[in-house]
């Protein structure tokens, strides 16, 4: 057994051989063990784990990540554990997290760390059935708890969260994801569809899984769907959950790309009190009257436009916020300039 307080890197994967070592590498100068619970890979994914140190266990997948996550947490020795996937690694220095997990006085917590991944949406057909080049990637960052003390077990058949009462304390120890990815997505999409609509179809009220369902639609080029979702999530969704911001942000957006805008702009009315502090919601809601305006007599169309226009000064008055739930960086600096100089020179041209 290893002498505490220690720290574990408990993961599970299934043929992960491209990306395995890239995570078991930069997380192995901070952790007492590696633990690797392979659930069905046919490819070199535990032969990789294996030669960069890693305890490999395995398991039947039994479509449920949180039994599969418990699985691999009971081959843990360590008295702190942090959860990865295969396509995330810890980036830049993480003596933070050493530090958090090894203090010997620390009361158990619940380590909360920034996600940082690279996404785009589905490619599109142009007007003449041609495929358009996938989008430049641009990162969302999510802080999500993956850092927990021993005996503390996870609970949902997929976006699993762990069950405990320990208070949740943020470390600002980056990790940097590319599951989001177009390529990488696909490869995951029958899956993560499968066991989201299994998930609703058992918890069909339960608001956080019309919120993932309403995310998987959207960013696998569904917005229809993704709208029937996020509007059921938002109808069940306390006021003053975390995740309320970006739902609402995210629902604008699909709203725009399938042309009800009247739809977004009484949504951003509704919801604006609660997002006046996040960038995103006013950069989402500055594209959508630019869209909108698009499709409206000059009268009105002007109208829209200068909204919009106050809505991205409103942006770069509050800048980045990498700390709310599902902010885009940019959206309070670059982006929004850049939309800003596009429509001054619209307006200067009208």
């Amino acid at each position: 057994m290893l002498r505490g307080p220690t720290l574990a890197l408990v993961l599970i994967a299934r043929d992960e051989a491209a990306c395995i070592a890239r995570c078991l590498q930069s997380v192995r100068p901070w952790v007492d063990a590696m633990v690797v619970l392979d659930t069905g890979s046919v490819d070199d994914t535990v032969a990789i784990a294996q030669a960069q140190g890693a305890q490999v266990h395995h398991a039947a997948w039994c479509d449920d990540f949180a039994a599969a996550r418990n699985v691999a947490l009971d081959h843990s020795p360590a008295d702190w554990n942090l959860v990865l996937d295969a396509d995330e690694w810890l980036a830049g220095d993480s003596a933070a997290l050493r530090a958090a997990a090894c203090d010997a006085a620390a009361a158990p917590f619940i380590g909360v760390l920034p996600v940082h991944s690279a996404t785009q949406a589905a490619p599109a057909l142009d007007a003449a059935g041609h495929w358009q080049p996938l989008e430049a990637p641009r990162e969302i960052v999510s802080w999500i708890p993956r850092l927990l003390p021993r005996g503390v077990r996870y609970a949902g058949r997929i976006h699993e969260q762990p069950v405990s009462a320990a208070p949740r304390r943020r470390l600002n120890v980056p990790v940097g994801h590319d599951g989001y990815l177009w390529q990488q997505l696909q490869r995951k999409q029958a899956r993560n569809h499968r066991l989201l609509w299994r998930a609703v179809s058992e918890q069909p009220q339960d608001a956080a899984l019309q919120y993932q369902l309403g995310k998987h639609h959207d960013i696998h080029g569904e917005p229809a769907l993704a709208v029937s979702s996020y509007t059921r999530a938002l109808e069940a969704t306390a006021h003053d959950l975390a995740y309320r911001v970006d739902l609402v942000v995210r629902l604008i957006v699909c709203l725009k790309r399938t042309g009800q805008h009247a739809a977004g702009r009484r949504l951003a009315d509704a919801e604006m009190a609660r997002c006046a502090q996040s960038p995103d919601f006013f950069y989402a809601l500055a594209d959508l009257l630019v869209d909108g305006a698009h499709r409206l007599a000059p009268a009105l169309a002007a109208d829209w436009l200068q909204l919009a226009r106050i809505s991205l000064l409103f942006c770069l008055n509050l800048g980045d916020r990498p700390g709310q739930v599902g902010a885009v960086q940019g959206r309070g600096s670059a982006l929004a300039a850049r939309a800003l100089a596009d429509l001054d020179r619209l307006l200067a041209a009208a």
